[in-house]
């Protein structure tokens, strides 16, 4: 009775190909066992490996999502085994593959306004369609302290600058986070790939 399906992993750096051609035999599995439902991946960078990004792209997701998470000054405090370019390079290598592509944002770290939308331009010239963004809360004393709580019309104002960006759909809200149910982008997504 599943309509909609969202895949992650952590990340695999203990696998030469880093998982991908696990994350591609579960969507082959996912996709026999529910043929109408629309299925979305949420993927690590796979290392920067793009031929193992290739496996899961060839698997044909309907919505293939890897996270920014965060303004480019701030990748090494807050994801210091990322790399910035190399999410970039992985959400344009998804988009040139013909996928319906996403990202998304946890706000409240320290970032600036110019450094969203800068961020927000860069995702979306790298064919980024679906934009979230939603409040960082700190999960533990060992995680990154919050840096300010953003109020929602402070979302509702990055939600309309996406969207005049030219990004399809964007969900922006304190609780937003990147496997958030929202109809409007299940609607979105069907509209592009077929009715199911």
């Amino acid at each position: 009775g599943l309509r909609e399906v969202v895949l992650t992993s952590v990340t695999r750096d203990d696998l030469p190909d880093g998982g991908a051609a696990f994350w591609a035999e579960t969507i082959r599995q996912v996709r026999a066992a529910l043929p109408d439902a629309l299925l979305e991946v949420l993927t690590p960078d796979f290392g920067g490996r793009m031929h193992a990004l290739d496996k899961v792209l060839a698997a044909r997701p309907d919505l293939f999502g890897h996270n920014l998470e965060t303004v480019p000054r701030l990748y090494p405090r807050i994801r210091p085994e990322a790399d910035y370019g190399r999410s970039l390079a992985v959400l344009r290598r998804a988009a040139d593959a013909g996928l319906i592509v996403k990202t998304s944002l946890m706000l409240g770290l320290g970032e600036t306004s110019d450094e969203i939308m800068a961020t927000l331009r860069e995702a979306r010239q790298c064919g980024c369609r679906i934009f979230y963004a939603g409040q960082y809360l700190q999960p533990s004393a060992r995680h990154e302290p919050v840096a300010r709580y953003l109020p929602p019309e402070e979302f509702d104002a990055i939600r309309a600058a996406a969207l005049a960006l030219g990004f399809d759909y964007a969900a922006c809200a304190p609780l937003v986070r990147s496997s958030y149910h929202e109809d409007g982008q299940a609607a979105f997504v069907r509209r592009i790939v077929g009715a199911r």
